[in-house]
């Protein structure tokens, strides 16, 4: 291996000019790298891969992001709202499949109705459950009380993804108003660790106007803000948004999900015990994404569990994989798939943050 490479990798802490070193580095010593992750992933959280059953069930927002299929302004999608008998019955159906944990994911909306159902759903979901099914809510920006009240009725972890850590390029990424604010986002990270969830957040890899220094930054933000869990995958554009018209400045897919892969290598070498998805996006560029994912320091594969015609409509990317697979489809291949990088799946397991669970006892 590259005797500066290998400096890199064993130092305790690594430098912005370390992360940028190991994002440049050539295939030679990125395989390397993640060889070196896949070591920190066995030692700190082991071989063990979280199931995190998703539901999308809307795709209804109040957001108009640029880079996003369901954007507010997208007139071409159909909207959609599951009925509360068909979330209950998908999170009946991960915890049938002892999944163990479920993500209730859908577009940005903040109505008291909203709110409200969102309390009822994971009531009801406990209830179902026996208390036994983890929650993960990824909902956008709320209020401290609304996140409070969804904290109490039951949800412990909140994925609310950055974008980019970098406030210029946020700015390039989303319109220019008060409903899609860098503080504001920041401060809602900031309010979810606070009251006790799990936090979460991510970026995309490969947008337009993005630079490697950008995503260094990125890593070092996870650091900073002490997140106890990351999804972050290769930006896939979108016809129907405004930053579609960049295409011819992207980097190739290829390159995207390559660069993709290395930053959670190197996310896995910096926060050695967080929880890091291996995320839909990655199998939309490669059919084994996921799986490299898994090698380069992931834990966690959320499996779509909502309903099969619903999926077509929750687009925030093109040819996103899986849209006319049945739930019970993947099982069996996705297990045995896993099975195939040394990994196994944590049947009956919540999967919390290691991260966390050490934090809250050096409290």
């Amino acid at each position: 291996m590259n005797n500066n490479i290998s400096d890199i990798l064993n130092k305790n802490d690594l430098s912005k000019t370390d992360i940028i070193e190991l994002l440049k580095a050539d295939s030679v010593a990125t395989a390397e790298i993640i060889k070196f992750a896949g070591k920190i992933k066995s030692e700190n959280v082991g071989n063990k891969v979280y199931y995190r059953g998703l539901i999308e069930f809307s795709n209804k927002c109040r957001k108009d992001c640029l880079y996003c299929g369901i954007r507010a302004s997208n007139v071409k999608t159909e909207r959609y709202d599951l009925s509360d008998e068909e979330i209950l019955a998908a999170a009946n159906y991960a915890y049938l499949q002892n999944y163990a944990s479920i993500v209730l994911q859908g577009g940005e909306r903040n109505n008291a109705k909203f709110v409200s159902r969102i309390s009822e759903l994971i009531k009801k979901i406990k209830n179902l459950s026996n208390n036994n099914l983890g929650i993960t809510l990824s909902l956008g920006e709320q209020s401290e009380n609304v996140y409070r009240e969804w904290f109490t009725n039951g949800a412990h972890r909140y994925l609310l993804r950055i974008e980019s850590s970098d406030k210029d390029l946020y700015n390039k990424l989303h319109p220019n108003n008060n409903a899609h604010c860098y503080e504001t986002r920041l401060e809602a990270i900031k309010t979810l660790k606070k009251i006790g969830f799990q936090t979460g957040t991510g970026v995309m890899i490969g947008t337009p106007f993005q630079t490697i220094e950008n995503l260094a930054n990125d890593l070092l933000f996870f650091k900073q803000y002490d997140i106890d869990m990351v999804g972050m995958g290769p930006y896939i554009e979108h016809t129907e948004t405004p930053l579609y018209q960049f295409k011819d400045t992207l980097l190739p897919l290829k390159e995207r999900f390559n660069l993709s892969i290395k930053m959670i290598a190197i996310l896995r070498i910096m926060l050695k015990d967080i929880n890091i998805a291996a995320t839909t996006a990655l199998q939309a560029i490669d059919p084994v994404g996921r799986e490299k994912a898994l090698k380069a320091g992931a834990n966690i594969i959320m499996p779509n569990i909502t309903p099969t015609q619903n999926r077509k409509n929750y687009l925030l990317y093109e040819n996103k994989p899986c849209i006319d697979e049945q739930a019970s489809d993947c099982n069996n291949c996705l297990e045995a798939r896993i099975k195939m990088v040394g990994d196994s799946v944590a049947y009956g397991e919540w999967g919390d943050s290691v991260h966390f669970t050490k934090k809250g006892k050096n409290k």
